[in-house]
C-alpha cells in the first residue's frame, strides 16, 4: 500500500507540472515559428571548409525530397542553386550520428558527426519554380490555406517529454501554430493550424522521427489524429 501511495503522489505531482506548463503555454503569446525544410549531412569536424560542403549536401537531401525526383541534380542550374547553400540557411547544428543496431556492425566505427540543417522553405520554394522545378514541391509544400486540426499525442510522461513534444511541433516546416489544450494521462491534446492538409503532415511527421502515427482517422470525436511520442 505504500508504494501504491508513493506510485500515486508521484502521478498527481507530474499531473500538476504538466498542468503548470499546460497554464503558462495557455497565458504565453503563441508565434508562429518560422517554414523551415531541414537536411543532414555527415561531417568530419566542425571546420569551415566541411561545414560549407555539409550545407550543400543538405540542402540537396531537402531538394530531391520536396520535389520527389531523385535526379534532379542532374539538372546544371539546379546544381548550381544547390552550391549556393548559404544563400538559404537560417540555422545549423551539431549532433551525434545514431549508432547502427544491427549485430553485424558490432566492430564499426562509432557514430559521427552530423551537420543538421534549417533551411527557409519560402525561399527554396521560390528557387526551384524559378528553375521550372518545382511543380510536385508547390503542389506540396505551399498550401495557402491553412487547416485547423485536433491531434492526441500520447507518451508524455514527464515535464521533458512534454517540452520535447511542443519543442518539435513549434520548429515543424508545415506547423503555422499549436496550441496545448489538455493534458491527461500520458497524453496531451493539441490544436494545429497546418500550412497543408492533414495526410501531408502525417506522412512528413512520420519520416521525421520524432512522433509516430498511430492513426490518421481515430473514432474520437474532436480528434483527427493520434500519435505517439517516440522515446
Amino acid at each position: 500500500m505504500r508504494n501504491f501511495g508513493r506510485k500515486a503522489a508521484g502521478w498527481r505531482a507530474m499531473g500538476m507540472s504538466l498542468a503548470c506548463l499546460l497554464m503558462l503555454a495557455g497565458n504565453s503569446v503563441v508565434i508562429a515559428a518560422p517554414a523551415t525544410y531541414s537536411g543532414e549531412a555527415p561531417v568530419a569536424s566542425q571546420s569551415e571548409a566541411e561545414r560549407t560542403e555539409a550545407l550543400k549536401t543538405a540542402l540537396a537531401e531537402v531538394v530531391i525530397r520536396i520535389s520527389g525526383d531523385p535526379g534532379i541534380l542532374a539538372n546544371g542550374n539546379v546544381a548550381a542553386a544547390v552550391a549556393k547553400a548559404d544563400k538559404y540557411v537560417l540555422q545549423y547544428r551539431y549532433q551525434r550520428g545514431t549508432a547502427s543496431a544491427d549485430p553485424a556492425d558490432s566492430e564499426a566505427a562509432p557514430p559521427g558527426l552530423v551537420l543538421v540543417a534549417e533551411f527557409d522553405s519560402n525561399a527554396v520554394d521560390r528557387m526551384l519554380a524559378d528553375l521550372g522545378v518545382g511543380s510536385t514541391s508547390a503542389a506540396v509544400a505551399i498550401d495557402t490555406t491553412p487547416t485547423e486540426q485536433r491531434i492526441w499525442i500520447s507518451g508524455i510522461r514527464s515535464a521533458t517529454d512534454y517540452a520535447r513534444g511542443l519543442g518539435y511541433l513549434s520548429k515543424q516546416s508545415l506547423v503555422r501554430q499549436s496550441w496545448p489544450m489538455e493534458a491527461r494521462g500520458d497524453g496531451l491534446l493539441v490544436r494545429l493550424s497546418l500550412g497543408s492538409g492533414l495526410q501531408r503532415w502525417l506522412d512528413m511527421v512520420d519520416q521525421e522521427g520524432v512522433l509516430r502515427v498511430n492513426s490518421s482517422s481515430p473514432p474520437i470525436e474532436g480528434i483527427d489524429a493520434t500519435l505517439v511520442l517516440n522515446p
